[in-house]
This record gives C-alpha cells, structure tokens and sequence, in this order.
C-alpha cells in the first residue's frame, strides 16, 4: 500500500499543478483584452482558488461542474475587474472551456496509448511487479500527459491572442455566437463521446485503442482548429470592414480636396475679375477726392476692402488650398460659436506637397470641431512651425474627460469611430507622417487635446 500511497501523493501534486497551469493559460488569454493589465492577474487566481478548494474539500463534486464553477467565477472577476466589452469576455471563457477540455482529452487519449504499450501495460499492471518502476512510470506518463495537454491550450490560446487584433471593439451579439458556436459544437460532441464511454463500460485506466479513440481524436482536434480558425476569419472580417471604411473615408477626403481645389479655382478667377476692375475702381476713387468727396471716397474705400476680404479670405497660409481649408474650418467654427484661432504656414519650397497637408489638417481639425467641449468657451488651435529639418503641426481643442486607448495601434478610441470613421482619421494622419519620416504624438492635459504632428523636410 505504501506506493499506492506514493501514487497519490504524484496524482495530487500534477493535479495541482494542472490547475495552476490552467488559470496561467486564462490569466495570458484574457490579459491583452484588459484595460487593468495588473489586475488581470486575479482572473487567473480566481480561478486557480476555485479549483483548487473544490479539490482539497471533502466533498464529492462531478469534475466538468468543478471547472465550470472556475471558469464561472473567473468570468465574474474578469468583468468586475473591467466593466465593458461583456460580449468579448463570454467568447473568451467558453473558448478557454472549450479548448481546456478539449486539449486535456487529447493528451489523454495519448496517454492511455503510452499504457496500452506492452513493455509499459505488463509493468505497471503486474502486482509482482517493482512498486518504484510503477512510481516512474506513472510519474513519466502524468508528465507527458500536462505537457501534451498545455502545449495544444497554450498554443491554441497564444494563436487566437495573436490573430486577435482589434481587441478594444466591442462585438455584437450575432458576433459573439458565431465565435462561440464552434465552441459548442465541440463541447457537444465531448458530452456525446464521454457518454458513449460510459455506457459501454470503458474505463480511463484501462488501455483503450481502435476506432473509438482514433475518432475522438480526430474530432477534438477538428474543434480545436474550428475554434482559432473562425477567430482568425472574425478577424480577417473585421480588417475588410476597417479596410472599406478607410477607403471610404479616403474617397471623402478626395472629394473634398477636389472642392477645394475648385474653391482655389473660383478664388483665383474672381480675383482676376476685381483686378480687371481695378483701373475703373481707381479712377473712381480719384474722382471722387477729385471732387473733394472725402466721406464717399472713404466708404468706397472701405466696401472694396471688405469685398477683397470676402473673397480671399482672412487667412494667408502661403498656400491657396489650406488657406481654403482653415477659412472653410474658421466659417464653421464661428456658426458652432467655437473659438477658432490659426497662426499656420504651409511649408512652400520643401518636398511636403499641399496634398498631405490638406489630409492632416482635414482629419485633425473635423476631429477637433467635433470634440472641443462645449463647457465654457470651447476653441480650436492650430499652429506650425519648423525646428531644423523638422515641420511640426499642433491642432489643439478644448476637452475635458478621459480618453481610452486603443493599445495596438497607440491611438484613443471614441465612441463615433464604428458608425462614422472618425478613429480613422489619426490613423491616416500617422500614415501620411510616415511617408516624411514622421510622426504623431498626443497630449491630454489642462482641459485641453493636443496633436503634434511631426514631418522631416528635406
């Protein structure tokens, strides 16, 4: 009985150690989709807790109930540690279920095979037998069935993290099934085989092989990979969507540098037309002091320079089109009542072109207009200006409230950003920045957003 014993004492010790390892693997599972990393590590000791009480209690608990219950309790942490994004966090446990399961019956599966071994059957079965060889044997086969068991969860896991990618957008409920469902289905078929090894009598401890264990294995693995394929086609929807959504936002922001481009037009011919004017205007102005009708050659005076305000605008960048873009951004700005305030010159006779210009400051500024805090007096800044061979822009708005952050791409999300594009516009910002050997960078302090945009000239 003495190495019965010793049998127990190495049964207990890899069963502890297989819950640790567990709630490990769940703990680096649910960690990249936190926004509290730190705290992420109580999801893995919750669970590691709930299984490990339910071992050591004297009470006699079904075994899926007992992992179950951790998951459970885990699933509870998760989302008291991070109230959002509830939908995500039930894909991750019954994945996490799912796979576990899954995974622990594959390696037992090869386990029971390493016993049916006759060199390993007719040891460790034979009472004759050396009670220190049946400790190895037992031990070894206990090791190799954790490692087995761990390398398929924590590959399986480490795949789904890494293919994951948008890991801060919420999901709907149709989403959350889809994902779930090959999940189910594997469960499913793992309650249909464990009850077909029950009715007929099979046992864990006795060497099975054949069809039936060649089938089991065959379809947990197939459930396996269904469970990180769909994740992986989730993904590779989501980027189509994120894909199509930038290009719309990219025809927009064509669409509106080609009006532009016709506002400069139409700029351009009335300025002709008041220069083709400006002999007869003259002359009517000398006439006029001529004449010694001061008050009326003033007022004369002062309706021509309003009318040239009027058409070349307030602002002179250096630029005609981003002069028609801080004048369109300004007009909007004073109907909103927001402060508007611009102190930008564009860059003339360097290797950035009016183009990507009118990109950045087109998103920077829509994004600034829409978020300047309407408490108090809301404004809107920008500003350049060049330190060596670098060209800094800095679009400033009013703003008060906390931002989250997208941790993968380094960008804040808003609320707007699914439904209207806007979390693409410092994307597309960034990528115009790298084309200059750029980059951005973002400030939230004092009330106020600030967006520093960086481009090298040559």
């Amino acid at each position: 009985m003495e190495h019965m014993d010793v049998l127990a004492a190495v049964s207990a010790v890899y069963a502890i150690a297989a819950m640790y390892g567990s709630g490990y693997i769940l703990y680096r599972f649910a960690r990249p989709f936190m926004e509290n990393k730190k705290g992420a590590s109580f999801i893995g000791i919750a669970y590691f807790a709930t299984m490990l009480i339910l071992y050591l209690v004297p009470v006699e608990i079904n075994t899926f109930a007992a992992y179950s219950l951790g998951t459970l309790l885990a699933f509870f942490v998760m989302c008291r540690i991070d109230r959002r994004n509830y939908k995500q966090k039930t894909f991750i446990v019954s994945a996490f279920f799912s796979l576990h399961w899954l995974s622990e019956y594959m390696s037992r599966i090869l386990t029971d095979a390493v016993y049916g071994i006759k060199a390993v059957s007719d040891v460790f079965y034979t009472p004759e037998r050396h009670p220190v060889a049946k400790i190895l044997i037992f031990g070894g086969v206990e090791l190799l069935d954790t490692l087995i068991s761990f390398t398929i969860l924590g590959i399986s896991v480490r795949y789904i993290v890494k293919t994951y990618v948008y890991k801060r957008e919420d999901m709907s409920i149709k989403e959350m099934f889809m994902l779930m469902l090959p999940s189910i289905t594997g469960m499913t078929g793992y309650g249909i085989l464990i009850q077909y090894q029950t009715s007929s009598g099979m046992s864990w401890m006795e060497p099975i092989c054949g069809l039936y264990n060649g089938l089991a294995f065959l379809h947990f693995g197939i459930s396996i990979i269904a469970i990180v394929v769909m994740a992986v086609l989730f993904q590779n929807i989501r980027a189509r969507q994120e894909e199509k959504l930038q290009n719309e936002l990219l025809a927009r922001q064509a669409e509106n540098i080609e009006r532009h481009i016709g506002q400069v037009e139409s700029l351009y011919q009335n300025i002709r037309s008041i220069r083709h004017d400006m002999t007869n205007h003259i002359l009517t102005l000398e006439r006029l002091y001529a004449g010694n009708n001061v008050q009326e050659a003033m007022d004369y005076g002062r309706e021509l320079k309003s009318a040239l305000s009027r058409i070349s605008g307030e602002i002179k960048s250096g630029n005609p089109v981003t002069d028609v873009i801080l004048q369109e951004f300004k007009n909007e700005a004073e109907k909103r009542k927001i402060r508007f305030h611009s102190d930008f010159y564009y860059p003339a006779g360097t290797n950035i072109n009016a183009f990507d210009i009118s990109v950045i400051l087109n998103n920077a500024l829509q994004n600034a207009m829409e978020n300047a805090e309407k408490r108090g007096v809301p404004y809107v800044s920008v500003l350049s200006y060049h330190r060596n061979h670098a060209y800094m822009m800095e679009i400033s708005n009013s703003f008060t409230g906390n931002l989250l952050w997208n941790e993968d791409q380094g960008l804040p999300v808003t609320s707007k950003e699914k439904t209207q594009g806007h979390g693409y516009g410092l994307s597309n910002i960034r990528m115009v920045a790298g084309k200059y050997s750029g980059d951005i960078a973002i400030d939230l302090k004092d009330d106020e957003f600030c967006l520093s945009v960086m481009l090298m000239m040559e």
